[in-house]
């Protein structure tokens, strides 16, 4: 009988399973979280949503759409919310759709901070660490309005914003989620904290790297312990300047974002996922070597730098990374995990129709088969 010299080593590094925390992945493609504002006016994953992430289950990991905690702290008008129970029941649809397609899905908590508005949070209090506005304009369903100056968070006020997190992670948690990812990049609340162009406090939560990275990990303590720290990611985006959170200074970066990875570092968390343009670069390995876990890499902010097969399997092959998030390619090729294996033609992605409320642009794109 002839002896099957075929083996797993023959599969790229991209394609192999992978372990983040209790999360078991299959190949090590991971969605990116994606604001799509398809949930409407209730924040409820309906129908759309529950076929958008199905179609996308064969990845090794979604990391679902940024998600508020609470009310207040929506950014976008049509974000989902894990606020309420009936938003939860909405995601539980969205969770059993992806596991009876075999995949797994974590729920990212964001807290959009000083990056919202009255009229997108239903005229609720902007807060942020420190009353200082970022520059530019937001849309809202009055249409384009500027963002207005916050409120400096008392201590109360945090505390009462940690819990919000803490109560969104079980809820996910409840709902069927397989994790959840703390949401600390893109300039949002907790990168605000981090930031010293947008935290100017003088108290414990200011001021110093360390004091300014506390909440940050106050909040991923407070939902570790309260849901499991294996199920438990977090995202940053260290020198990712978007909503004038500036970091300029490399030594203030490496100093802020190293006492927060040393201090969460003996949690064991799932994983660290980042944003940055050089993932393969000397201040992102320097992190992963102070998180001492499993990293996954973003290659560019805002779709500036795409993802592309090449380099996500360079990426793996090198050893720069566990596993590689994908965000473009992944909304305009629901299977993508086939056709990176096979080496077929993508689709290309239609950035008019990123955000809106129908299927076109959102579920209606081709699957190789159909093609």
């Amino acid at each position: 009988m002839p002896v099957n010299t075929s083996d797993v080593s023959s599969v790229p590094p991209l394609f192999s399973p992978v372990s983040l925390g209790k999360i078991e992945l299959a190949n090590r493609i991971v969605m990116a979280p994606m604001t799509r504002v398809r949930s409407g006016s209730s924040g409820i994953p309906g129908d759309l949503m529950v076929e958008y992430y199905r179609q996308r289950a064969s990845v090794g990991l979604i990391i679902a759409e940024g998600t508020y905690p609470d009310h207040a702290s929506q950014g976008y008008v049509g974000e989902p919310g894990i606020a309420t129970d009936e938003q939860a029941a909405g995601w539980q649809r969205v969770f059993e759709a992806v596991h009876a397609e075999g995949g797994r899905i974590v729920l990212q908590i964001m807290h959009a901070g000083r990056q919202t508005q009255p009229d997108i949070n239903g005229g609720r209090r902007i807060l942020a660490p420190s009353a200082i506005a970022r520059t530019g304009e937001t849309f809202t369903e009055k249409g384009e309005q500027p963002y207005p100056v916050p409120e400096a968070m008392t201590t109360a006020e945090i505390r009462a914003a940690l819990e919000d997190f803490v109560a969104a992670a079980r809820r996910a948690i409840e709902a069927g989620a397989d994790g959840v990812e703390i949401h600390g990049a893109n300039g949002y609340l907790l990168h605000q904290f981090l930031s010293p162009a947008a935290n100017q406090r003088t108290d414990e939560y200011g001021g110093s790297p360390h004091n300014r990275a506390r909440f940050v990990v106050d909040v991923v303590t407070a939902v570790a312990q309260a849901v499991g720290a294996e199920r438990v990611g977090l995202r940053i985006s260290p020198e990712v300047d978007f909503g004038d959170v500036f970091e300029t200074d490399r030594d203030d970066v490496l100093a802020t974002y190293g006492t927060l990875l040393d201090q969460l570092r003996p949690q064991g968390l799932a994983y660290l996922s980042v944003l940055h343009t050089e993932p393969e670069g000397d201040l992102v390995q320097e992190l992963r070597r102070r998180f001492d876990g499993k990293l996954i890499v973003n290659n560019g902010p805002l779709g500036e730098g795409q993802t592309t097969r090449e380099r996500a399997l360079q990426q793996i092959e090198a050893g720069h990374a566990d596993a590689v998030a994908v965000g473009r390619a992944l909304i305009a090729n629901p299977d993508l995990v086939e056709r990176w294996q096979g080496s077929h033609p993508e689709n290309e992605p239609r950035p008019e129709l990123f955000y809106g409320p129908g299927a076109e642009g959102y579920t209606d794109y081709p699957s190789l088969e159909a093609a």
